[in-house]
């Protein structure tokens, strides 16, 4: 795919497998005096979907900051695993557009081990954390021509990271979201490969950020989103503006901290990600790290979730819930409970055919909920 950066054309950035999804929306921005924008469909792993609208200068701007954060140059080649109707896709081709150089892209089903074999003539690359599991459960080492591994879409535990490396995949952990055309912070980065902890993450320069007393993040930025567009129940496109000046009041909790002359930030969780369990109030982020870690360790193929459920008496009750082709729950089950208090064990164990996933690969909390809490 071939981007005219430049131009005033507008894209609307569709799903293959449900291009039906934005029909009239080009029109409607063309009609609006809209110049230059891409329109992207989002609903992060919950909420309602909506068409997040970025100006093509918002890609160049963070483009331009990654590539100096990994030091990217024409001698450089990147590898896109990633889809197109998704910023972390897109954004490669503004990355490779300024530095000059060129872009493999990986065809058809994910496949790690065509993946791996596609690295060996390729020097950068973005995945999701699935993905990452997928290299390390199939024990697949790292060519020597790749030299960065951007990871978004979600969080690695350090048990995933560590694996990964021992296999020589210099995986690097961003944090970002559609609303900012790719990365926020990310992992610092020496030509040595990636340096400090997967929760220590620099903030890229081009972003202002702020917590509000709640701890929620605040983002400011010229490649801040200009606003969304949603359809409304009689079928019209609504636009609703993002105001520069105040930016974006995520639904993230982040520490920020100013040390070495730049601004750190360190994901802490969701707004959705708190629970209340027999009046304490237990944040799930870090109960899904050590699941996760366990379940590394006991060398699942997949990695189990744990789904919260009302409950009328403990307001809140912890499901486990598994995908074909995992192994037996009761051995991870009980290392994970010799962690936690007894108010915190997991009940109840629910398998699955598959996760609900969105083409990116992350789970998609809000029907996994629906489907936990329906049966």
């Amino acid at each position: 795919m071939r981007v005219d950066w430049q131009s005033g054309g507008n894209h609307v950035a569709r799903n293959p497998a449900a291009p039906h999804e934005g029909s009239g929306l080009e029109a409607w921005a063309k009609a609006r005096g809209m110049s230059g924008m891409c329109f992207f469909q989002t609903s992060g792993s919950e909420g309602l979907p909506k068409w997040v609208a970025l100006r093509k200068e918002a890609f160049l701007i963070s483009g331009q900051a990654v590539n100096a954060h990994f030091e990217a140059s024409s001698n450089d080649r990147w590898l896109l695993a990633l889809p197109l109707h998704h910023v972390g896709g897109f954004a490669i081709l503004a990355r490779a557009h300024l530095a000059g150089c060129g872009v493999a892209r990986l065809v058809g089903k994910w496949s790690p081990r065509a993946f791996a074999e596609a690295c060996a003539k390729t020097t950068l690359t973005s995945l999701v954390p699935a993905q990452v599991h997928d290299l390390v459960r199939e024990n697949l080492p790292c060519p020597a021509a790749m030299r960065a591994v951007v990871v978004g879409g979600g969080g690695m535990t350090p048990e995933l990271a560590a694996a990964a490396r021992a296999l020589g995949w210099p995986v690097c952990q961003s944090y970002g979201m559609t609303e900012a055309a790719s990365q926020i912070a990310t992992q610092a980065w020496t030509s040595d490969g990636p340096a400090g902890g997967v929760d220590t993450l620099a903030v890229l320069p081009h972003w202002q950020t702020s917590t509000e007393a709640d701890g929620r993040l605040r983002l400011r930025g010229p490649a801040l989103a200009a606003g969304y567009v949603n359809r409304a129940a009689g079928g019209d496109w609504q636009w609703q503006p993002l105001d520069p000046q105040n930016g974006l009041l995520t639904r993230d909790h982040a520490r920020l901290w100013d040390a070495d002359g730049r601004r750190w930030l360190s994901f802490i969780g969701r707004e959705t990600g708190y629970v209340k369990i027999l009046g304490e109030l237990i944040h799930l982020a870090p109960l899904q790290a050590r699941l996760e870690s366990l379940a590394i360790e006991l060398s699942w193929p997949m990695m189990p979730i744990l789904v919260p459920r009302p409950d009328a008496r403990a307001e809140t009750e912890l499901v486990l819930v598994t995908e074909h082709g995992c192994p037996d729950a009761g051995p991870l089950l009980e290392r994970f409970h010799q962690t936690c208090p007894p108010w915190l064990r997991v009940r109840e164990t629910r398998a699955l055919n598959a996760m609900p996933r969105s083409s990116l690969g992350k789970v998609r909390e809000d029907e996994l909920r629906r489907l936990v809490a329906e049966e």
